[in-house]
């Protein structure tokens, strides 16, 4: 943008004419794209799975591409909601989509669950640890004695006081459990400690108990399970225990114990259990992981596609030759030469693949205008293919975005006049 609009600065033409006719252009191309987009079912998952592999399929092997894709997917869908005021879908992958990496196993063994999974074992080696359809209770509160934030001193003149001091400590953890036990729960998470004499109340009364549980956990299981987070034990209700878990249950994988709640319905949170031969192997895949994730959720929010392989690009700028007439003024040379700009993305592809960048162009020009925007580039074989036959797709909202900000950050340099530099003079 920047390079095209520098003959025009030397012909003595004002940056505010330019950036008058490079937001014209900006309108027709968004117009055009609108135009262009193709609808896609996000539920489609052959569809999806496509495009998601032409975003970020090329950084693996195809084999290892569809598994990631599928995951990604699934696990986006898992998390969507709509909100029920708006009506706009909401898709927080980075806190309710968690992926834990479990050195070992297949690749293909990596799997969305229905619910979620922490890497705890129970407190207590004989609390049970396989429940179907649990009562969750969540709690951020510790259950133990609770230690004074000052320093306290405490005199004691005889036995019987230490003894009664003992006793109101216990007395303290007893109502705190015969609370918790009273509302029937049958697994107790806090994200605080959990004193021994509180194990041997939930042992006595058949209740599992995790503690010391991170809060982003805490929150993913609150959204699976459908129960509440509760700061104190005399405030829990019984609308606040989690019914929403199918089976909950302690396997150990390798050398540790992970934590499964799952056959949740409409879980809404999920964690995606990746498996592979080494941890080098799981990180690589969890970066390609995480790409794909964010292709998923710009489509679910926004679900229409636009072709790539420079299709798009040479739409718009043929839209962009067509429509010039209608501009007046001077103001049509910086219109037309946002036109010449978008050619940069095929050229660039032509370059990239060694073909004949002037000859292919031409061809790629003639086709677009004889069937309306039709033509792409094989950034492969480097010719000239119908975009349908190409089958490379981006999402329409990522597109829009990068002409958005290509045009506004020129825009924005154009107005510069001059740069002062405050370089100090040395003695």
């Amino acid at each position: 943008m920047l390079v095209v609009a520098e003959p025009f600065l030397s012909r003595q033409v004002h940056p505010t004419v330019i950036i008058r006719g490079y937001h014209q252009a900006l309108q027709v191309c968004l117009e055009t794209a609108q135009r262009m987009a193709k609808h896609i079912d996000i539920h489609d998952k052959p569809s999806m799975r496509n495009l998601i592999m032409s975003s970020v399929g090329t950084k693996y092997s195809p084999r290892v591409g569809n598994i990631v894709s599928d995951l990604a997917l699934e696990a986006v869908l898992t998390v969507m909601r709509t909100n029920s005021v708006t009506g706009k879908k909401e898709v927080d992958v980075k806190r309710y989509a968690k992926v834990e990496k479990i050195p070992g196993g297949e690749l293909e063994e990596s799997r969305v669950l229905s619910g979620v999974m922490f890497n705890k074992d129970v407190t207590h080696s004989k609390m049970r640890r396989r429940i179907e359809n649990p009562r969750v209770l969540l709690l951020d509160c510790p259950l133990e004695y609770k230690k004074g934030e000052s320093q306290t001193n405490v005199e004691l003149t005889n036995e019987q006081d230490w003894n009664t001091l003992l006793r109101l400590e216990e007395e303290y953890i007893e109502n705190l459990c015969a609370q918790i036990v009273a509302m029937k729960p049958d697994i107790v998470i806090t994200e605080k400690g959990v004193s021994d004499l509180a194990q041997h109340y939930f042992v006595k009364a058949n209740i599992t108990c995790f503690r010391r549980l991170r809060k982003t956990d805490n929150n993913r299981v609150a959204r699976a399970t459908g129960a509440t987070v509760v700061s104190r034990a005399d405030e829990i209700q019984d609308s606040d225990i989690g019914t929403k878990c199918g089976v909950f249950e302690v396997r150990k994988i390798a050398d540790e114990y992970f934590a499964f709640f799952e056959q949740c319905q409409d879980p809404g949170a999920c964690t995606i259990l990746l498996r592979g031969g080494s941890k080098d192997v799981l990180n690589e895949i969890e970066r390609n992981l995480q790409d794909a994730l964010q292709v998923a959720r710009n489509v679910v929010f926004e679900p229409l596609l636009l072709p790539g392989g420079g299709a798009t690009e040479m739409r718009l700028a043929h839209e962009l030759r067509q429509r010039a007439h209608e501009v007046v003024g001077v103001e049509q040379w910086p219109f037309k030469a946002v036109a010449d700009a978008l050619e940069v993305i095929p050229r660039t592809l032509l370059q990239n693949c060694g073909a004949d960048v002037v000859r292919v162009m031409t061809a790629l020009r003639a086709k677009v205008a004889a069937s309306n925007g039709g033509g792409a580039v094989d950034g492969v074989k480097g010719v000239v293919v119908s975009s349908e036959e190409l089958a490379v797709w981006e999402p329409f909202q990522v597109k829009t975005q990068t002409i958005k900000t290509a045009v506004e950050a020129a825009c924005m340099l154009l107005r510069i006049d001059d740069i002062v530099s405050g370089l100090k003079k040395k003695n």
